[in-house]
């Protein structure tokens, strides 16, 4: 028996098939899904969820959202998601140079609108980064 596992951003179906495990980056830390689990709806942070399918894993960068589990179906519903096989490794980890950076600068101010969507960016670059690593 398996998951069947949906990832849904606005634009794009990301994944839609089946899973022998997933591994969700939740709001309040990661979240491990196998058959039978309990029903449940948790808020995803930006982060990378993992799945595991015919013995593999694979990655895909989340941008933050929603999952559902109920009756062995996983769905997520994200503002963003990237395969982490689709992520140039190269370009996300200048993306996560760049982003450390940038907010290594803002070190010491106050908050601010810009500071928040620096780290925002960070974050997001992070995942982007982790997920095509992953997918080696």
């Amino acid at each position: 028996m398996s998951l069947t596992l949906r990832v849904l951003a606005p634009d794009q179906n990301v994944f839609d098939g089946s899973a022998d495990e997933v591994i969700l980056p939740s709001t309040t830390g990661q979240l491990g899904i196998l058959t039978g689990h309990i029903s449940m709806l948790t808020a995803i942070d930006v982060g990378v969820l993992r799945v595991r399918a015919n013995g593999s894993w694979n990655s895909i960068a989340l941008m933050g959202g929603f999952a559902e589990v109920d009756s062995d179906e996983v769905t997520v519903l994200v503002n963003k998601a990237e395969l982490g096989s689709s992520i140039d490794a190269n370009a996300a980890e200048a993306d996560f140079q760049k982003a450390t950076t940038a907010v290594a600068g803002m070190e010491g101010q106050p908050a601010s609108p810009e500071k928040v969507k620096a780290q925002q960016q960070l974050n997001e670059a992070r995942a982007r980064m982790q997920a095509s690593k992953s997918a080696d």
